[in-house]
């Protein structure tokens, strides 16, 4: 992060926080302000979804945007093959190499720092969403499923 001057900061915890419930937990926030980096396969590439905490992605709605047939999310081994990172714990940046990313308009619009993952069970990192979306080069995009 120093290197590319990325704003933002890695927090240690105590316990795990393989989940957005559990890291919820631990910070005493809101899911609301938990984002999840989420490995999906569209047209046969992998590419990184942010989506705020509890937020349910709907892969047409990925598909669509990176213009492909469907979307599916990536297999476990897949997310640790192309990223580094095991689910859980993968950071929204820093990878093996650099995935094209979406992230939802919910994260994009929502002012307040949010934690994601800081590349180990037990580290967040805390990050302003603009900062997010600069640091990814992502494309804002409607992805989740609405209510």
């Amino acid at each position: 992060m120093r290197a590319r001057g990325i704003a933002g900061q890695v927090v240690r915890l105590k316990e795990p926080t393989p989940t957005v419930a559990a890291a919820a937990r631990v910070l005493g926030v809101g899911p609301e302000g938990i984002v999840k980096s989420l490995v999906f396969v569209a047209g046969g590439r992998p590419l990184l979804v942010v989506a705020r905490g509890l937020a349910r992605v709907d892969p047409a709605k990925v598909a669509r945007a990176v213009g492909a047939g469907s979307a599916r999310l990536a297999e476990p081994q897949e997310v640790e093959a192309v990223t580094g990172y095991p689910v859980g714990a993968t950071p929204p940046f820093g990878h093996l190499s650099p995935l094209p990313t979406l992230i939802d308009a919910g994260v994009a619009g929502g002012g307040a720092e949010v934690y994601a993952g800081g590349g180990a069970e037990d580290a967040l990192l805390r990050i302003d969403p603009g900062e997010l979306l600069r640091a990814t080069g992502g494309r804002v995009a409607d992805l989740v499923e609405r209510r």
